[in-house]
């Protein structure tokens, strides 16, 4: 009973069209979020620079570096794809806006 209304919903939505202000906004929330990860990659790895590890066992030393590099790799991580899609909605919004006004005309 239950699956005939989930199927029914799934049927009546409509997908909205993308506009330029909406690839826009999301282009500027995603280099937000991309720059304020840059920021936190940033101040984490000088942390871990102006801290090292004290040990003299070499597994600790290689333990500690291993997740060092991890932490800050993860961030560059979702920064750079933060970036990537930043770049990709602006392209996507300035196609939008070609796309429009030469239709125009």
């Amino acid at each position: 009973m239950s699956d005939k209304n989930l199927t029914q919903q799934a049927e009546t939505q409509v997908q909205v069209q993308p506009t330029p202000l909406r690839c826009i906004t999301g282009a500027v929330i995603s280099g937000g979020l991309g720059y304020a990860g840059y920021s936190l990659m940033i101040a984490i790895a000088t942390t871990f620079a102006t801290k090292p590890i004290h040990s003299d066992n070499p597994m600790v030393v290689n333990i500690g570096s291993a997740v060092r590099t991890l932490v800050v790799g993860v961030i560059a991580l979702g920064t750079g794809i933060f970036g990537i899609v930043a770049l990709g909605l602006l392209a996507l919004g300035v196609q939008l806006l070609v796309q429009q006004f030469t239709q125009k005309s």
